[in-house]
């Protein structure tokens, strides 16, 4: 009996250490960041900026620029694919014409992710220090469990949220952490002691995407299934 119960412990444990992970479908993500001035003093003085907002298909994702002064307005939109970028923003939307995406990739050349600019950044920089990380307790943000770690250095300090989960999003602000934690990056914050600024950026996953972000993956589907028919 005991020999039977030691291997089906074994059976769960390799179930566990072979867990896959799910990769969400679709959706969309939105990336905040919250800017204190003066934190020290008091955090009455701030602004917010709507960074990015990602709509993914799979592995494709359309990601629309607010204008950080206008947030109604679209600074940019860009098609994002296997780490390499299309520019489909408002210069390519006359009338709100609904853009083929095959036309874009025939009359554009690819640019790297890690070169744009604006949006949400891509960076294949490692994280500073965080061999010399430190991990806190767990806590609860917004009805959601969060693990956390945080570094320090003489001018900074940031503290990391991720929350725990088998579904990865085709964008990750750190993918090694979240390989390491088992989880996803959702948050992190930072405070400069020389400048006294305080910036929390958060990643808000959601499971609908913005409506012109889906009109154009639509649209496609339909090109597409026309060009096969």
């Amino acid at each position: 009996m005991k020999k039977i119960s030691l291997i089906a412990s074994l059976v769960f444990l390799s179930a566990i250490s072979c867990r896959k992970e799910i990769k969400a479908e679709k959706g969309g993500i939105d990336i905040i960041s919250n800017v204190y001035f003066a934190a020290s003093k008091n955090l009455d003085s701030m602004k917010t900026f709507h960074v990015s907002k990602l709509n993914y298909k799979g592995d494709s994702i359309i990601e629309i620029v607010p204008d950080l002064q206008v947030p109604e307005m679209n600074a940019g939109k860009y098609f994002i694919k296997d780490s390499l970028y299309y520019d489909i923003g408002i210069k390519d939307q006359i009338n709100n014409r609904l853009i083929v995406l095959s036309d874009v990739f025939k009359s554009q050349k690819p640019k790297s992710v890690f070169n744009k600019s604006d949006g949400a950044i891509y960076t294949k920089e490692p994280l500073k220090n965080y061999r010399n990380r430190k991990n806190l307790s767990d806590t609860v943000l917004f009805g959601k469990e969060y693990q956390r770690f945080e570094i320090k250095s003489p001018w900074n300090y940031s503290r990391f949220y991720i929350y725990k989960t088998d579904t990865i999003l085709p964008y990750s602000l750190y993918k090694n952490i979240e390989n390491d934690y088992k989880g996803r990056l959702e948050r992190i914050d930072s405070y400069n002691r020389k400048t006294d600024v305080f910036v929390s950026v958060q990643l808000i996953p959601r499971s609908k995407m913005d409506e012109e972000a889906e009109d154009t993956f639509n649209f496609n589907d339909f090109a597409l299934k026309g060009k096969l028919h």
